[in-house]
């Protein structure tokens, strides 16, 4: 009798609840908008020997215009990037450089040294040291923390640094949130779908935060569970077929 009861009374919360885990209602991208959304700055390649790597605040520049020493960095004195993102150059002074490439801030350096002091300069900018890129993991995680990440790094990467999910974790509905362009902007993403192929893996940047949301029916599981924990034998016994 005590069983039944459990099973009418678990029942209806459980479905009530599958429904509504996770993040909610959070207005968030989901399924192939979730990608475009956080498409972000370009599909950037961390790899500081590449001209495709996008300058962060603290990352330090060698900039090397031809034939012109005076306006080339000295060997072994690079410029820093401070923590707005901009540089400072000779004759051009502050220029914004966070989140270009090296090969796009060097043809905006020749931009600028060619509309008033040089014929046609030739400018090679490249990253002397980079700064640590941090990334958040949140929420039901079994280290959550800031990490510091170099190169390449995936969703499926920030959840292994945080030593994976706890039982309750909502998988399914996986937040990433990003600042673009001033604004911050969400996407979910299903890990399970990920995990067995059937969903790309996103690839993640400095400043990203991964929110791992609640199951609410997991949740319910286990509150049942604590209360009554004979419903858990029953449950595998049927699953037996017994």
């Amino acid at each position: 009798m005590l069983r039944n009861l459990v099973i009418v009374l678990a029942i209806p919360a459980l479905a009530a609840c599958a429904s509504g885990g996770g993040m909610g209602n959070a207005d968030v991208a989901r399924g192939d908008a979730a990608y475009r959304v956080l498409a972000g700055p370009g599909e950037q390649v961390v790899s500081t020997s590449s001209g495709t790597y996008r300058v962060a605040p603290y990352d330090t520049l060698s900039v090397s215009v031809f034939q012109e020493p005076d306006l080339s960095t000295p060997s072994g004195s690079p410029l820093p990037v401070d923590a707005n993102g901009n540089v400072s150059l000779p004759l051009i002074g502050s220029l914004p450089a966070a989140g270009k490439t090296t090969d796009e801030l060097g043809m905006i350096i020749a931009a600028k040294l060619g509309a008033k002091y040089l014929k046609n300069p030739e400018v090679t900018v490249s990253v002397a040291s980079s700064a640590p890129q941090k990334l958040t993991v949140q929420g039901e995680v079994t280290h959550p923390g800031v990490f510091d990440v170099k190169g390449k790094t995936t969703l499926l990467d920030a959840i292994s640094l945080a030593q994976g999910e706890t039982r309750l974790a909502s998988i399914n509905e996986v937040a990433v949130f990003r600042q673009i362009d001033g604004q911050r902007q969400g996407a979910l993403f299903n890990v399970d779908a990920i995990r067995k192929g059937a969903a790309p893996d996103p690839q993640l940047y400095a400043n990203d935060v991964v929110i791992v949301g609640r199951s609410q029916s997991k949740e319910m599981w286990q509150n049942i569970l604590s209360v009554n924990p004979l419903f858990g034998i029953f449950r595998v016994v049927n699953g037996m077929g017994i």
